[in-house]
């Protein structure tokens, strides 16, 4: 680590992913042995509404680019689309399995973890950029790669499980 060039920024790197996909993934499985798998996919599922609905809602209404360098399909309208869809799914679905929990703050948690999710996208899709590759594998093709799958989910995991386990 010490004699060579690369070895700091590569060894920073190695740290960095594990800590970026490691931390996420283990409150995930924290939160399901904890609350049950209900819960685990209670988050899932609202993140996959959060992005199907910001790839819909930005195909029809979005005409004002979000991050036009970083990500330069991403629209305001997308995002505001599946904010209000993560918050009125959240708002609906989650008291079915969260019933101590109230639903306006159900519906908060879905709008907070729509919007992390966002950050999350942007945020892979920026590393993505710095590295100078389009996608992150060819695991899945046609959705740049794994990472693209999770990337969401990675920045909502945390806010949830802190609503959630620690009732904020």
């Amino acid at each position: 680590v010490l004699g060579l060039g690369r070895a700091i920024p590569f060894s920073l790197a190695a740290v960095f992913g594990t800590v970026y996909l490691g931390v996420p993934f283990g409150l995930l499985v924290s939160l399901r042995d904890a609350n049950g798998w209900r819960v685990a996919v209670l988050l899932v599922a609202t993140v996959v509404v959060s992005d199907s609905l910001q790839y819909y809602t930005g195909r029809l209404f979005g005409r004002t680019p979000l991050a036009p360098r970083v990500s330069p399909k991403k629209t305001v309208e997308g995002a505001a689309g599946g904010v209000a869809a993560a918050a009125l799914f959240l708002g609906a679905a989650g008291p079915l399995i969260l019933p101590g929990f109230p639903r306006i703050g159900l519906a908060g948690l879905g709008a907070a973890v729509s919007l992390l999710g966002i950050c999350g996208d942007l945020f892979e899709s920026q590393l993505k950029r710095s590295a100078g590759i389009k996608d992150s594998s060819q695991l899945i093709p046609g959705h740049g790669g794994v990472l693209d799958r999770v990337d969401a989910l990675l920045f909502a995991i945390p806010a949830f499980y802190l609503y959630v386990r620690g009732g904020i």
